[in-house]
């Protein structure tokens, strides 16, 4: 999973579908992220000293990695990413459609002698 938390992302699938957000958290246990302003639901909340008026809550809920594409700032389009080792050894990520590097994964190893 190339996605991290900042990054522009477009949703694929759902009722949300084309809509554009910033990942706000990465669950890697469960396979989801939380992106800004997609999935959101009523929380139905009782009245308390902490929420005294009670009602409802409108939350973001996770969405499945899978069902979201990162934005390539460079061609402003959701692509599909992939992994390239550069020469000084640290691995980026590549936009599939404008082969342009989008943020790196790893540094570059410094290699003992």
């Amino acid at each position: 999973m190339h996605l991290k938390v900042n990054d522009q992302v477009e949703i694929t699938t759902g009722d949300d579908r084309g809509t554009r957000g910033k990942i706000l958290k990465v669950l890697r246990d469960e396979g989801k992220v939380l992106v800004e302003g997609v999935n959101r639901v009523y929380k139905h909340v009782r009245r308390s000293q902490k929420n005294p008026q009670g009602g409802r809550l409108s939350k973001e809920m996770p969405v499945q990695w899978s069902n979201v594409l990162l934005v390539c700032p460079a061609c402003n389009r959701a692509a599909r990413t992939g992994a390239k080792l550069q020469e000084d050894g640290s691995k980026v990520r590549v936009c599939k459609k404008c082969k342009s590097a989008v943020g790196t994964i790893a540094p570059s190893h410094a290699k003992s002698k």
